[in-house]
């Protein structure tokens, strides 16, 4: 019994809450049932990564870490010092998977230091990458005065060798100041830290690589000081230029790297790194699997690096120069943000590719023993083939 003055409660109002509550628990528990389960991970899997200690070396084996943690899987991952020495192990299928840099596309373009008999166009694709708040940048020491890319005429200017991947990014940010190699002093070195240290030693004056990388940090801490050259990205012709020689850059403002923070941003370009990277020939439920993994368990590894906030959702990029795995795909759209445009940007990638591999198979037929003719011949046969199928070579 209720007390006088007491209104009973509204019994009627009272049951709706309750069956929308369970109606509400039954439609989640539905939608968590309806969710695929997680096909089973291998308990052993290999990447190749950068170099020890790298921002991408580090990453990698924060994602081993979570899926031994989370999974029981156990990730070998094996240090590359240079893009074939990454790329040569998935070829062979002696790895499943590289943590990669833009080489990936170099390798799908059959270009540069696949542009041999014994490479070609290689039929990648991404599960996906990491875009973390740092870009992909040239710095100039400080003491130099120098503030625009233009101003590096006459410099001296570093060229690493067998790293076409650090070469044409410089040679693009050249061009937004109008330059080209020609326009600056080449200095050559054997690899990312010795160009560094040789701003620091003052053989040369600028450098290219990523923010938050180790060797940029010593040139900040070094007496000739660090200063990141802006790529205006309301500068349409510097843009032009670069994309027409790196169309794998992307306009971002940095806050995190040496110099740089929430008050100090670097405005100039970036492209994904590292790029999980697998070949079109790798399992669909495997590629699907590890995708879904390092997404859904994002929060346990994403502090392991500065560059591990990169592998966000939000801060995938779909539509890059690079297309998706079938297997990364399903996941991608599964969880709605595989959009129409997106598949059908894939699928002129996937195109390109395919205009690749029958050039190259013309070109293996010509059986071309000189290796400085063959190259010649690829190159010119290449472009030939991809303006004939309405695509952009990039490089003659």
């Amino acid at each position: 019994m209720f007390s006088k003055g007491l209104k009973s409660p509204n019994l009627a109002g009272f049951k709706m809450i309750k069956i929308g509550s369970l109606l509400i628990a039954l439609t989640a528990a539905g939608a968590a049932l309806a969710q695929p389960a997680l096909p089973e991970l291998p308990r052993q899997m290999a990447w190749t990564a950068y170099n020890l200690g790298s921002t991408g070396y580090n990453q990698a084996v924060a994602i081993g870490a979570m899926l031994r943690d989370k999974y029981n899987v156990t990730l070998r991952v094996i240090p590359g010092q240079n893009d074939v020495s990454r790329l040569l192990p998935l070829k062979t299928g002696r790895v499943d998977f590289t943590a990669n840099g833009v080489a990936t596309y170099f390798a799908q373009e059959g270009m540069f230091q696949f542009a041999n008999p014994e490479w070609g166009p290689q039929p990648l694709r991404l599960l996906m990458t990491s875009n973390g708040l740092s870009n992909q940048g040239v710095a100039v020491a400080a003491d130099t005065g120098v503030t625009s890319f233009a101003e590096l005429r006459g410099r001296r200017v570093p060229y690493v060798r067998a790293a076409p991947a650090l070469n044409v990014s410089m040679e693009a940010y050249l061009a937004c100041g109008g330059l080209t190699w020609d326009d600056v002093v080449r200095v050559d070195f054997p690899g990312y830290d010795a160009k560094w240290n040789g701003v620091i030693n003052g053989d040369v004056d600028v450098a290219f690589g990523t923010t938050v990388s180790g060797p940029p940090f010593r040139l900040e801490a070094s007496p000739r000081g660090i200063l990141w050259l802006p790529a205006p990205h309301d500068d349409e012709g510097c843009w032009e230029r670069m994309l027409a020689v790196g169309p794998y850059f992307t306009k971002h403002n940095a806050t995190r790297g040496a110099g740089i923070n929430d008050e100090n941003i670097h405005e100039a370009g970036t492209y994904p790194y590292p790029l999980l990277t697998a070949l079109e020939s790798q399992d669909s439920d495997f590629v699907y699997s590890l995708t879904r993994a390092i997404n859904e368990n994002y929060d346990e590894h994403k502090d392991a690096d500065p560059g591990s906030i990169g592998w966000a959702l939000e801060s995938q990029v779909f539509q890059w120069v690079v297309p998706y795995h079938e297997g990364a795909v399903n996941y991608w759209r599964e969880i709605g943000v595989w959009t129409e445009e997106t598949e059908a940007h894939n699928q002129a990638l996937i195109k390109r590719q395919g205009v690749l591999a029958s050039a190259w198979t013309e070109m293996s037929a010509r059986d071309i023993r000189d290796q400085d003719e063959f190259v010649s011949a690829w190159q010119l046969l290449r472009a030939n083939r991809l303006e004939k199928a309405g695509f952009d070579p990039v490089w003659r």
